[in-house]
Order: C-alpha cells, then structure tokens, then sequence
C-alpha cells in the first residue's frame, strides 16, 4: 500500500485545506511509492499562525536558552534512534544508496542539533562603552532576541541534513518556523516534525507544509507574519524570493548554487587528488551546490590527471542503488535527466574533449554516467553553469596566479579546493579565493561548528557555526542614564 503523507501543523498531521495530494516517484525505477498533502495559501496561513502564535504567547516564549538546548539534545537522542528510518527516507527519494545518509546525512544533523543545544544558552549581549548623554553618564547594553516566525525552504538533495542546519539554529535562537520541503523529499521533514512533538517542543513551534513552490514558498515570502526566510536551492529561485519578499522587508538568507573550483598543482599529491576531485565530482550523483565540477590543473600534468580521472569515472558502477556492487544510483527527478544530458550535449558541442561517460538515455530510471571532460576552456557553458549533476571539466593552467584568476572568474563563489604540498602557496592561493569556504588537501567539510554559505551568486548569509545562530537573533540596543 502507497504511504500518503499529510502536513504537520500544530502538533497534529492534517490534509490539505482543498484536499489535493501529489505524486512521489520513485527515481530508479519511475514508479509512484507515495502521495503528499499539496500545500495551499491557506494551509500556509494556519501554519504561520500557529507558528506566530507560540512565538508571543504560547509556552515556547516563557522558556529559557538552558530549556531550548534540553529539548535540541532530547530531539537529537531521536534522531538517533530511527537513524535506519530517516536515511532510507532520503535515500529513496532521490535514489542514493541508503549508505550515504546513514554514513553522512544523519550523523550531520545529529551533530546540527547538539551543536546548537549548546548555543541556546550562549546567545548572549554585550555592554558597550559610550561617551554618555548630554554630560550624564550611561549604561548601553544589547540583547539577542528571535527573528520572529522563519519560512525554512529545503531543497531535495540532502533533505535531512539542511533542514537541521536551518531547524536547530533557528529553533536555538528562540524562532518559530514553518518548513517548506522539496515537493520530491517531503517525507524526513515531516518525521522530524514528529519527533519535535515527541521531545517535548510545544506544538505549533515547528510546522511542515509540503507542496509546491509557486504556491507553498509564494505564500511563506508574503505572508506578513512570516519575519525571514531561509532558503537553499538554485540562484533562480532565490532571485524570485528576493522579488517575492522584497515588499515586506523580510530578512532573507539564500544559500545558493556553485560552481567549485577544485586546483591541482603539480606538486600535490597524485592518487589523494585524483581521489578527491573524483569525490567532490560524483558523491550524491553529482547533486550537491558545492561539486567541485571544474577540475583547474596544472599544464604538466593535466592530460595524466584527465585520463586518471576518466578511468575512476568509467569504473563507478551505476544502477539501483539497492543492489550490492552499485556506487551510483540515479539523478533525483527526469527534469534533472534531462539538464544533465542537456549540459553534457553542450560540451561535446563546443569542443570539449568527452573521455568518459556521455549523454545516456535508459528506457527506465533517471540514470546518468560519470562523465569527465577534458581540454575545456572557462568559457564554456559546462565550465560557467552549474550542472548538478555527476558531470566534471579538465582546465590546464601554467602559474599559481592564473589558477586564482580562473578560479575567480565565475559568477558562483560558494567553496574551493587547493591540492599542492607547499603550504606558503596552500595559504596564500586560499586567501586569494573569492569564495565562502576553501579546502586545501581535502574537501571542505560540513561541520556543525564551522559557518557555511556562499559569495556573489552563491549567495547571501552563513549556516553553521555560531553564526548560524546569530543569523536568527535581532540585537537590541538599550540605555540607561545613570544620574
């Protein structure tokens, strides 16, 4: 029997105010395994509201930052537990191996929630010096408080896990929220939503609408309750949220798409940044803002490091990800089949050198094949767009400055990696990078303690870390004359 998943407003699993539902398809094999709620305004105004009304009257405004933090480490003990049930959610949603979740995805946001139990209650104010008033002495001091009600919209391919980048910081800054899942990955957010209630979180502080963007995101950018919106999705979605949101002056965070630089220089390691690049090129299918597409090598070893690259590529065996032996499934949805196989066209139109992989067009399941491009230049469209899928592009260059400026010339500035064994070079090509986060001898890890966001289109505002967290607080200035 096919699972059919309903919103979750105030503590309770609810229809559709219409009664629509939507398809969930199975992205191996392009069957339906389930049905969701198809979200309307209204289903958005009742959640905002509960949402607004936990944040100025109900039982989450009278509790303590120690109090919050209990209740992020209880709904992390929970996440925990059904470790098994989250990850093959994800994984079947968009057809990963159910490894990666449980080995990455799930660990990531239990590490998000613990993480920010802790910040709960290290929110805290300053006092600042001042000159005085009028010859009489002051006493100025700030105070963090919630941003108010967030509109959390999630994209679909690492479901779990960004939606606990949003939910723990938010939920640790005293927030409220009402979360908008992919239309493809509803089903984590909802569980999550649940365990909320089973750890204690007053109803009404986390909400889930699921439906689609046009109408459920629409409804969240102009809803006049709603005081920020955090989103994660591609930069032309967050365009229209900016436009969207604009007229209320919503505080907006936008984690957007990339286009990674990945330099190897001659001195690197040879297999360890074969290895990498392979990495930040195929894990999750390719599916990730930050995929280290456009591989920049050095002109001495460039053709090796291709033809290295182009064999990992042809040895990755792709299919159900279900089945033993299987490294890659699928890509998520026949639109992101299509984009993929569209970019991959556009490569071999402009010159570039195909030596692995290809377009491929299987009777069943949204499949793609690793594939590698060499002798590119970075003004092609497959070295300027982002893919989004398991799609890399070989760029030779000679000297340490070209490398940054063809680093920096993209419209992206999300995250880099920087294989050499020099480290005077390691530190001074990593602060010359305009992007968010550099590796150097490693891919930039997701850490719950570390910021994450991008620059320029990449996006607006951090995740992660302490900053994270400040992210949903207003500081407030008050003063005291002191006569």
């Amino acid at each position: 029997m096919k699972h059919s998943f309903r919103h979750f407003i105030e503590g309770a699993a609810v229809e559709s105010s219409d009664g629509a539902r939507m398809a969930l398809v199975n992205p191996v094999d392009e069957t339906e395994y389930a049905s969701a709620a198809r979200g309307t305004a209204a289903d958005v105004d009742r959640a905002v509201k509960a949402a607004h009304h936990q944040l100025k009257r109900g039982a989450w405004r009278s509790l303590t930052g120690a109090q919050r933090g209990l209740l992020l480490n209880k709904l992390a003990d929970l996440v925990l537990r059904d470790t098994e049930l989250l990850a093959d959610m994800d994984a079947q949603a968009i057809g990963r191996s159910p490894m990666e979740p449980r080995m990455m995805d799930v660990p990531n946001a239990v590490a998000n929630l613990r993480a920010a139990a802790g910040w709960a209650n290290a929110l805290e104010g300053r006092t600042i010096p001042t000159g005085g008033y009028m010859g009489m002495s002051t006493l100025s001091y700030t105070v963090r408080e919630p941003v108010g009600v967030i509109g959390a919209i999630v994209p679909w391919n690492s479901p779990l896990m960004i939606t606990t980048w949003k939910l723990a910081a938010l939920l640790a800054a005293g927030c409220t929220v009402v979360i908008k899942p992919s239309e493809e990955t509803p089903q984590s957010a909802l569980h999550l939503a649940a365990l909320c209630r089973e750890a204690g979180f007053p109803d009404g502080v986390v909400n889930v609408v699921t439906g689609f963007g046009e109408v459920v995101g629409r409804a969240l950018c102009e809803h006049p309750l709603v005081d920020k919106i955090s989103f994660t999705g591609s930069p032309e979605a967050g365009r229209e949220i900016q436009r969207n949101a604009g007229p209320l002056f919503k505080r907006v965070a936008l984690e957007l798409g990339g286009k990674s630089a990945q330099i190897v220089f001659d001195d690197a390691s040879f297999d360890d940044a074969v290895r990498g690049c392979a990495m930040g090129i195929f894990v999750n299918q390719g599916q990730v803002c930050a995929a280290g597409s456009r591989i920049l090598v050095q002109k001495g070893i460039a053709q090796r490091f291709a033809a290295a690259l182009a064999e990992v590529a042809r040895s990755v065996k792709v299919g159900d990800p279900s089945q033993p032996g299987v490294q890659m499934g699928p890509v998520a949805k026949k639109a992101q089949q299509e984009r993929v196989n569209r970019y991959i066209r556009a490569g071999i139109q402009e010159g570039a050198r195909l030596l692995a992989g290809g377009i491929g067009e299987p009777s069943r399941g949204y499949f793609v094949q690793p594939t590698i491009f060499a002798g590119a230049s970075n003004a092609m469209t497959i070295a300027r767009e982002e893919i989004f899928g398991p799609v890399g592009t070989v760029i030779e260059f000679d000297t340490d400055e070209q490398a940054v400026e063809l680093a920096n010339d993209s419209s992206y500035g999300l995250a880099a990696t920087v294989w050499t064994a020099n480290l005077n070079r390691a530190h001074k090509v990593a602060q010359a990078l305009e992007v968010g986060a550099v590796g150097v001898n490693c891919w930039s890890p997701l850490d719950a303690n570390l910021p994450w966001g991008g620059l320029k289109t990449s996006g607006i505002g951090r995740e992660g870390g302490i900053s994270g967290a400040l992210a949903y607080t207003e500081e407030k200035v008050i003063t005291l004359l002191l006569p």
